[in-house]
């Protein structure tokens, strides 16, 4: 599946300046600072620039690095990895499937059953919480 990129520089634009830097620039969050990189709520995380679902929090895991951090996304067509040269170790940069937008970094030292670290920024993320089916619960 090829990747879908947002057309129109304006949908961009209507992400914050963060976002758009993380996103669209390939920027990246300080570490501890993301608003999920310790929540243990249950629902989906979602792309913050299409809304696609990527991952979920049965799959989040404590890295110690200070990013949500998952062991394998939603689906093996959420998410597109590339190499990135950036640094003098090339790593593996996550995309979004959907339109393109750039969520962090996955790396071979996470939890079974996968052993993958998906390291993403908060700030790539949306988070839409399980609504119970019972509503007496």
């Amino acid at each position: 599946m090829a990747i879908k990129k947002i057309k129109a520089e304006n949908d961009w634009k209507k992400l914050t300046p963060e976002q758009f830097h993380i996103l669209r620039e390939k920027g990246t969050e300080a570490p501890f600072t993301g608003k999920y990189h310790d929540s243990k709520e249950k629902g989906l995380y979602a792309c913050a620039a299409c809304g696609q679902k990527l991952f979920s929090s049965k799959t989040k895991f404590d890295s110690g690095t200070g990013w949500p951090s998952f062991f394998k996304p939603l689906s093996k067509s959420s998410v597109k990895t590339k190499l990135d040269f950036k640094l003098i170790v090339p790593r593996k940069e996550v995309l979004c499937s959907r339109c393109g937008g750039h969520l962090g970094h996955v790396f071979p030292d996470g939890p079974r059953p996968t052993g993958q670290r998906y390291c993403i920024n908060s700030l790539a993320l949306d988070f839409k919480k399980y609504k119970h089916k019972n509503p007496n619960k």
